[in-house]
């Protein structure tokens, strides 16, 4: 999410005549959007912006601004109080604040500029079009799209409801003009966002949901010239069987779901407000696999959560060892200001058992994910190539595994048909067979966009 805000926040301050740099020192308008689900994240925001702190003591022209969850959707006082030097405080998703900064500092040559900009851009944008930041335009193979902003789900250790708001569901209309707009720009793959993606429409009254979205993007992804859909993140609670046989009905939309789990016990998913069971949790994850033959799930795990015993931390390490997912983004709990967790729960489990309870699970996980690699091993894959990464061509699968390839030619944003010679549990290698040596030969992404 983050990622489509700063691409978002970029697009505007172009519209505004300015430019991206490679090289900080250069810059003149300087952001640091932030994450707050984790308080490494936070650390990392606030060790960056005093940085920035000694830039503006000898540079107090240049224009500093926050962004993202740090400052919230309330008004950040807290922050304006312990940061005096930023400029611009930005709620997440909203670069509003910094483009009002920016136009009133302008002079009456630069005004007119932007008006007529802005006409030539009303003229050629429809609500919800996109237009990226130059350096990424037919560049870009991947790109995320927004559905939901904030959350109504509010589990105990999570801060984004309180930071991002309530939900808000995009309008099909802006989404669609957003998928069209990133097709004409050369894009080949979309990812649909929310922070639980699968209630996408629950607030629009007898509006669309996931299902119904996917099915209208996977036909607009095909006059758009976009290969894959992908969705995240997904909740056990909203994951119904029509958006199960949608996917498994979409060529377009790839066989890869992402739904955390958090634990495997009972008690202390009850104290995590998460509303299912273990037993109800691996029920589903056998009626996605039923339903989706070639699926890949993902999960998401804390350990250590407050009161988790050992036993308890043991019954998440039985339910992924007999899972068997194709990832698990692992974390260890820290308590999150304003969160129920933090208000009414003792974080107990010192630092040293989250590290062991953490290795124990990633050790696990790399063996896992080995053993349902190595399946691929001699096996054809249809990839999407997305970069050149050291000289191999960086590739996905459709169930989001990665692969390198050597090839000659330029194949970024081509789809190959690869062979699997090597298997490992953070990626695959894969030859082309000799009659694919050539990439078909590409054509310019079509740019009807105004700039």
């Amino acid at each position: 999410m983050n990622v489509a805000d700063s691409q978002l926040l970029a697009s505007e301050l172009e519209k505004l005549g300015h430019r991206s740099t490679e090289h900080g020192e250069d810059a003149d308008i300087m952001v640091v959007n932030t994450c707050v689900v984790r308080q490494s994240a936070e650390d990392k925001g606030l060790g960056r912006l005093g940085l920035l702190s000694k830039v503006k003591e000898s540079h107090p022209d240049k224009v500093i601004g926050v962004m993202g969850c740090m400052v919230g959707v309330r008004d950040p006082l807290w922050m304006r109080q312990r940061l005096p030097y930023v400029d611009v405080f930005m709620p997440p998703s909203d670069p509003s604040p910094m483009v009002s900064f920016l136009e009133e500092r302008m002079d009456e040559a630069e005004v007119l500029q932007l008006e007529a900009r802005a006409r030539q851009n009303r003229d050629a944008l429809q609500d919800g079009q996109l237009i990226l930041p130059r350096h990424e335009r037919g560049q870009l193979v991947t790109a995320h799209v927004p559905i939901v902003y904030g959350c109504s789900h509010a589990c105990t250790f999570c801060i984004i409801p309180f930071r991002r708001g309530v939900e808000r569901s995009r309008s099909v209309g802006e989404i669609v003009a957003h998928v069209r707009s990133l097709g004409a720009q050369g894009v080949k793959e979309v990812t649909l966002l929310g922070q639980i993606v699968d209630r996408y429409g629950k607030d629009i009254p007898d509006g669309p949901d996931l299902a119904d979205l996917l099915r209208i993007t996977h036909e607009i992804a095909e006059e758009a010239g976009i290969e894959r859909i992908r969705f995240l993140t997904s909740h056990p609670n909203w994951m119904t069987d029509k958006l199960l046989h949608t996917v498994a009905e979409l060529p377009r939309v790839m066989p890869h779901i992402e739904v955390p789990v958090q634990a495997g016990d009972d008690a202390v998913l009850a104290r995590m407000r998460r509303g299912y069971t273990a037993e109800q949790y691996r029920k589903l994850v056998s009626k996605i696999r039923k339903i989706i033959p070639d699926v890949a799930i993902h999960t998401d795990i804390i350990v250590g959560f407050p009161g988790e015993t050992r036993a308890q931390f043991m019954g998440t390490y039985r339910l992924l060892e007999e899972l068997k997912l194709d990832k698990a983004h692992l974390a260890r709990y820290s308590p999150r200001p304003q969160t129920v967790s933090a208000r009414r729960m003792e974080d107990d489990v010192p630092d040293e058992e989250k590290r062991k309870r953490h290795k124990m699970l990633e050790d696990l996980q790399a063996q896992v994910v080995a053993e349902i690699n190595s399946q691929h091993l001699g096996q054809m894959v249809e990839v999407l190539v997305e970069d050149n990464y050291k000289g191999r061509w960086r590739a996905r699968s459709p169930q989001n595994k990665l692969v390198f390839f050597e090839a000659e030619g330029d194949w970024k944003g081509k789809l190959a048909q690869v062979e699997v010679t090597w298997t490992g549990p953070w990626s695959m290698q894969a030859r082309l067979p000799r009659e694919e040596q050539s990439p078909a030969p590409a054509h310019d992404p079509l740019v009807v966009l105004a700039s």
